[in-house]
């Protein structure tokens, strides 16, 4: 039989493996004699394969990877070698997907490759920011630190998203709804009360003569109404995968009038928090930069960083570059001179990207409480209008039956 085991040697050195035994116990003794203190021993089991990705397959959620980014932590913390912390995990999960990740990992850091270049081979879920501070973390000898600096952070961005697109979600049920409503009026109400406009002779005001066309439209041609909306979608697919399609879609982003100022400070809490992370753990400032870029999910934004690490190369300030950029304001551009002058620029990022996370909840607040009054306004607007449009000729009705 076979058991895992872990075990410390006379230096109180962690050891982990497998040993043979006909049981736990002979096992236990076996580790003695080699002058091993053993704290856990269990049987092994088999390591199987599974089955490969479907799509079908449970995914791997951003919080499965905060939370293994946690418990690894502790456990490296602990004095648990990083292959047998990961090996722990991969028999907790009850994620297939996961667990099968996890146990490729363990094989790779068993057979001698370090952990940042085996995690770097799910470039899906753990990006070059992730990579580079587990690199640091390894050099520096504070992987336990780093892996609780990393979940921190991403626990921080899990929770600024979610913000955002609860910010978001609101004015999009409310334009779902509207649409909902238009749709009723136009597909279903409006044939039943049109007839009898035509049968009585009246001249039709223009409002209602637009919206019967519409109506006519909407259920003699709906297939043609499909296919457009299926057109429409295609095209945004595709336009967002082309650089003009993105540029045009972060040109608008960033200029809309309540949702431009709230994505302008998600991004620079974003990169700012990234900057100091990077900072903090060793990271040379030029690859910081160019892992800002990489997380700023903007075409200007990213634009930006990697102009500045162009910059910073010929032997300039970062604060001198940003200076010119209106993307950045003017105050987070003194903060950044302040901290290169004083050598604490990662300290300030640090304190300048919790400073935009709170700024990010008080837009979020003050965005969802400006659209509310004015998505009800153009509900009330748009319903109106068709409701209008549908009772003047109902008045001239009646004004010529008086």
């Amino acid at each position: 039989m076979q058991f895992e085991y872990l075990a410390r040697d006379s230096s109180g050195k962690m050891q982990s493996g497998v040993i043979s035994a006909e049981s736990a116990n002979e096992a236990a003794r076996k580790l003695r004699n080699d002058g091993l203190y053993t704290l856990t021993i269990n049987e092994a089991r088999p390591v199987t394969r599974s089955p490969a990705p479907s799509i079908f397959a449970k995914r791997i959620s951003h919080s499965d990877i905060v939370y293994l980014s946690s418990q690894l932590a502790v456990m490296v913390d602990a004095g648990i070698p990083i292959a047998s912390a990961i090996g722990g995990l991969a028999k907790q999960s009850d994620n297939p997907t996961l667990q099968s990740m996890l146990e490729r990992i363990q094989q790779d850091v068993e057979s001698g490759v370090d952990f940042s270049a085996a995690l770097a081979k799910f470039p899906r879920y753990f990006d070059g920011v992730y990579v580079n501070l587990v690199k640091a973390g390894e050099v520096s000898g504070l992987l336990g630190a780093l892996l609780e600096r990393i979940a921190t952070q991403m626990r921080n961005d899990l929770e600024q998203r979610q913000k955002v697109r609860g910010a978001l979600m609101y004015p999009g049920v409310m334009m779902a709804m509207c649409l909902g409503a238009c749709a009723f009026l136009l597909t279903f109400v409006l044939p039943k009360i049109s007839p009898m406009f035509v049968a009585r002779g009246i001249e039709l005001p223009t409002p209602t003569i637009v919206m019967m066309s519409a109506s006519h439209i909407l259920t003699h041609y709906w297939w043609a109404c499909l296919l457009g909306m299926g057109g429409l979608i295609g095209f945004w697919w595709y336009a967002r995968k082309q650089w003009w399609g993105q540029m045009a879609y972060d040109w608008t982003i960033l200029r809309l009038p309540v949702l431009g100022p709230l994505m302008r400070k998600s991004i620079l809490a974003r990169t700012t928090r990234t900057f100091a992370a990077m900072l903090n753990a060793g990271v040379p400032v030029l690859d910081g930069i160019q892992l800002c870029a990489a997380v700023s999910e903007n075409v200007f934004y990213e634009r930006a960083w990697k102009d500045l690490a162009d910059k910073v190369m010929t032997g300039r300030q970062i604060h001198e570059v940003l200076e010119s950029n209106p993307l950045f304001p003017k105050t987070l551009v003194q903060m950044i001179g302040s901290g290169e002058q004083t050598g604490k620029l990662g300290m300030v990022l640090g304190r300048v990207g919790n400073y935009y996370d709170a700024e990010v909840g008080i837009a979020i607040k003050s965005a969802t409480s400006l659209l509310e009054p004015i998505m009800v306004a153009g509900m009330g607007v748009i319903v109106g209008s068709l409701a209008l449009a549908m009772l003047l000729p109902i008045f001239k009705l009646s004004s010529h039956v008086g």
